[in-house]
C-alpha cells in the first residue's frame, strides 16, 4: 500500500443499523493508515497466544514418583535383566523421561512492537474492506434476534468483532448466544481478536477512543525518543 502522511486524514462513511451511509468521518491515518506487515502480526499473534498458556503440564521424574524404594529381586540369578527400582521409566509405573514440567511459554515484546502490530491489523481491516463504522445499533432492549437481524443487514452475521466504548449490557447480552459475535470494549482491542473476526465493527463513539488510545502510545513513544536523544546528546 501506499503509505499515507502522519497529517493525512482518511475518508470513511459511518452508517446507520439500517445499513445506509449517514455521514462521513476522517479516520486517523496513524491508526487506519499504516504499512500492513504480516511478519509483524504473527509476532504479535504468537506473543498473545504464548501468553495465554498456563504452563502447568507436569510428570514425575523417577526420583518423584512414590515407592520403589527397595530393589525388587537380586542382582544376579534369576535370568532377568538387573534391576534397582521398579519406578524405572520402563515400568508402567516409573516416572516420565523428558516429559513436560511448569514453564513459563511468554516471549518477550516491546510496547512499540505491539502498538505498531495494532495499528497494522486495523489498517489491514480498512483495507480489506472488513472495517464497518456503525452509528448506533439502536437496540432499546436484550434482543438476540433483533441484533442478528442488524448484523445480516450489515453482512456480518457470520464472523464479526464488535467495538463498543463502555460496557452496553443490551449488545453484550443480545450477542452472547450468537456463534462467532464477540463485544469487546475499546480498552480490550487486540490483534488476535482482529485478524480471527471476518468483520470489524466499530460504533462512532468507540472510533473516538480508540484514536484517542492509539495517539496517547504514539506520544508516550514519542517522549521517550527525545529523553533517549536528550541525554545521548
Amino acid at each position: 500500500m501506499t503509505r499515507l502522511g502522519s497529517d493525512e486524514m482518511i475518508e470513511f462513511p459511518v452508517i446507520d443499523a439500517a445499513n445506509q451511509t449517514s455521514h462521513t468521518v476522517n479516520l486517523s491515518s496513524l491508526v487506519f493508515g499504516a504499512d500492513v506487515r504480516g511478519d509483524l502480526l504473527n509476532r504479535v499473534v504468537h506473543y498473545q497466544l504464548a501468553k495465554r498458556r498456563l504452563g502447568t503440564a507436569s510428570t514425575k521424574r523417577r526420583g518423584e514418583v512414590r515407592g520403589g524404594g527397595h530393589k525388587p529381586y537380586r542382582q544376579k540369578g534369576t535370568g532377568n535383566a538387573r534391576q534397582g527400582t521398579i519406578r524405572a521409566p520402563q515400568y508402567r509405573t516409573g516416572g516420565v523421561v523428558f516429559g513436560p514440567h511448569p514453564r513459563d511459554y511468554s516471549v518477550k515484546m516491546t510496547k512499540k512492537e505491539r502498538a505498531l502490530g495494532l495499528r497494522c491489523a486495523l489498517s489491514a481491516k480498512r483495507e480489506a474492506g472488513e472495517l464497518i463504522i456503525l452509528k448506533d445499533f439502536g437496540l432499546t432492549e436484550i434482543k438476540t434476534k433483533a441484533l442478528l437481524g442488524i448484523l445480516n443487514g450489515l453482512n456480518a452475521a457470520n464472523s464479526v468483532l464488535i467495538v463498543l466504548p463502555e460496557s452496553n449490557s443490551q449488545i453484550e447480552l443480545s450477542a452472547r448466544n450468537l456463534p462467532n459475535v464477540d463485544v469487546i470494549r475499546v480498552e480490550g482491542v487486540n490483534v488476535y481478536d482482529l485478524l480471527v473476526h471476518e468483520k470489524l465493527i466499530v460504533t462512532e463513539a468507540a472510533l473516538q477512543k480508540l484514536e484517542e488510545r492509539m495517539a496517547r502510545a504514539a506520544g508516550a513513544r514519542t517522549s521517550e525518543s527525545d529523553q533517549t536523544e536528550g541525554s545521548q546528546a
